[in-house]
């Protein structure tokens, strides 16, 4: 999971449309994710116009399927790129017991990662020998519950259903669920369907034949953070996207192959772009990969892309992240959903991820989320 930044909303910021941290309570109380303005006089000063959304949102008339059971879709006049639309309203927040550690981002009211901000621009931590076998078993907890959740991946089971699950699976290892809380984003997983390139909000959806859905796990436990991702076909899909999953986890593992003391950064874009492109495909250059460690998020940045600008070298002790994300086509650039998270491709066609977390070793890499069939 990567993080999104929120600017202030007001189309007549005084100050630029920085980062924002004030959020519209109105909006929160419905639903609506990504209602942030710099301060008061935003707000106050754009609510005529803000207002309108709530008004949209609290009328069933303009609900893409206005269904009987109070179900509607929040964002009537976006211009969606792709076939897919969310199903509000979405379930309360989940409750995490109070005896399972949390990063600190989880009490923020803001959801804003401190910790990581006061680190930001600090060269890679290598990890000792007591941290990496901390690691190594919040890894193995990840995939545990990836596991899980891809079993219950089918026609008719809803993206919030599966989000209950993941969530139940992490509390009982007595883990946090690291995307929940973080930047507020509102729930324990992130499920990304055809369309959509990452950051997918569960909610009311269900899953249809044909479909794809990239499931993003991340937990932290014993103030470690594991993160993974898989994507998987629900029911039979079509040629076009089995070659595009297919594509995407090639592309991640001969970038792993690559990973050893002394490669450069850079270069796992130089091994992931090729690949995509001989398949018709292309690489998202918005999202990257990231170091991960007691951080959900730190140094190295990952981009996936070739010609990159990725600074520095692989040492031992490193955990780091790689997860490209595939789009069919030659676009790679994002187009963004109303609830700030959930970003799909430009012209609507489909998009695969997969990520595991690495070690690099003394003598090579190691691959702490991987699966029975992974390298």
């Amino acid at each position: 999971m990567s993080s999104a930044t929120v600017l202030c909303q007001s189309s007549n910021c005084p100050h630029g449309n920085p980062p924002s941290r004030l959020e519209c309570p109105t909006c929160n109380k419905l639903g609506i994710r990504g209602s942030f303005f710099c301060g008061q006089e935003c707000f106050k000063g754009n609510w005529k116009t803000h207002k309108i959304i709530h008004d949209l949102v609290r009328s069933p008339a303009t609900a893409a399927n206005p269904s009987q059971d109070g179900t509607y879709h929040p964002f009537a006049n976006f211009d969606f790129t792709g076939t897919l639309r969310p199903v509000y309203p979405l379930s309360p927040k989940r409750e995490v017991p109070e005896h399972i550690p949390r990063p600190d981002y989880a009490t923020h009211e803001d959801g804003v990662p401190t910790t990581e901000l006061k680190r930001a621009g600090q060269p890679p931590r290598l990890l000792n020998s007591e941290e990496i076998e901390k690691m190594k078993f919040a890894c193995r907890l990840g995939r545990e519950v990836l596991d899980i959740a891809a079993a219950m991946v089918r026609p008719g089971v809803t993206t919030d259903e599966i989000d209950a699950v993941v969530h139940q699976a992490t509390i009982d290892r007595n883990a946090y669920p690291s995307p929940l809380n973080y930047r507020n984003f509102p729930k324990s997983v992130c499920t990304s369907i055809n369309e959509i390139i990452c950051h997918g909000i569960p909610d009311r959806r269900k899953l249809q034949e044909g479909d794809i859905i990239n499931l993003d796990i991340s937990l932290y436990y014993d103030g470690f953070h594991a993160d993974l991702n898989a994507t998987y076909p629900v029911g039979e899909i079509d040629e076009d996207s089995k070659k595009l999953i297919q594509t995407t986890r090639e592309c991640l593992d001969e970038a792993i192959k690559i990973c050893k003391p002394g490669a450069l950064f850079r270069d796992i874009g130089k091994v992931i772009e090729p690949i995509a492109r001989a398949n018709g495909c292309a690489v998202v250059r918005t999202y990257t990969g990231h170091g991960i460690n007691d951080l959900f998020h730190t140094a190295p940045n990952i981009p996936h892309y070739a010609k990159n600008k990725a600074i520095g070298t692989m040492k031992p002790g490193m955990c780091f992240t790689i997860e490209p994300m595939i789009n069919l086509g030659s676009h790679w650039d994002t187009h963004h959903w109303p609830d700030n998270w959930t970003a799909s491709t430009v012209d609507g066609k489909r998009s695969a991820q997969f990520e595991e977390t690495l070690l690099i070793t003394e003598t090579g890499v190691e691959v702490l989320t991987a699966g029975s069939t992974d390298l």
